[in-house]
């Protein structure tokens, strides 16, 4: 939409203002939820990330606009796409228990770098509708996900045995019940003559709850630790 007394896609100061203002309001919607869940990129970060990538396409379009058919108009963007994708994996860990945590937040950082790209270039409905979409996902959908994930029969276990011999016992006690092993992955890193570690994945059947199982695991002798992943 364009208007005779401010056109809201030239390159000039007040669209520069425009463009970094909504970067900063976006980035920090997204900042805001990540940080309210104690998560290691928050308000401040995004906004920077947004804000980078929006200066980062204005620049492309200013030398577009100034430089011509010398310059390639999308190389900075590609640039700020890559470089986010490594801040992104500084907020991902794996857990000794093989948890990974940090997944949500790395794709929010990627996803507002995306946005500001999108508001640098004056793609503003693109970018609102982005924003809105990923602020449903981050805020509403956690809600959805846990009542489809308590159905869901498959589970993942962490266990920690006093023994590996007691390994064989274990896998049967829990096929007593019914319940189908699906992996196995041994913690080679905590194998010793005190025990072994390891992450299973299960599916119980339809009459067994998660819970009670649990509950008869971690009282067998020889298991030390049992959760769910």
């Amino acid at each position: 939409m364009r208007f005779e007394f401010f056109d809201f896609y030239e390159l000039n100061t007040w669209t520069i203002l425009l463009r970094l203002v909504l970067a900063v309001i976006i980035g920090g919607m997204i900042g805001l939820e990540r940080g309210a869940n104690k998560r290691p990129a928050g308000f401040r970060t995004h906004i920077l990330v947004c804000v980078g990538a929006t200066i980062a396409m204005l620049t492309n379009q200013y030398m577009y606009d100034y430089f011509g058919n010398f310059t390639d108009p999308g190389r900075l963007g590609a640039q700020v796409i890559t470089g986010v994708g490594f801040l992104g994996v500084g907020t991902i860990l794996v857990t000794g228990r093989y948890k990974i945590k940090g997944l949500t937040t790395a794709a929010g950082l990627w996803a507002s770098a995306c946005i500001g790209l999108a508001i640098g270039i004056g793609f503003y409905s693109g970018a609102i509708i982005a924003a809105l979409l990923v602020l449903i996902s981050l805020a509403l959908l956690p809600k959805i996900e846990v009542v489809l994930y308590e159905r869901s029969r498959i589970f993942g276990l962490y266990v920690e045995l006093d023994s590996i011999n007691n390994y064989k016992p274990f896998i049967a006690k829990v096929r007593e019940y019914e319940i189908a092993v699906l992996e196995t992955h041994f913690d080679k890193s905590w194998i010793s003559t005190n025990g072994t570690a390891l992450s299973i994945y299960i599916k119980l059947p339809k009459n067994c709850h998660l819970k009670d199982i649990l509950e008869v695991l971690a009282g067998m002798q020889y298991v030390i630790i049992i959760e769910e992943l």
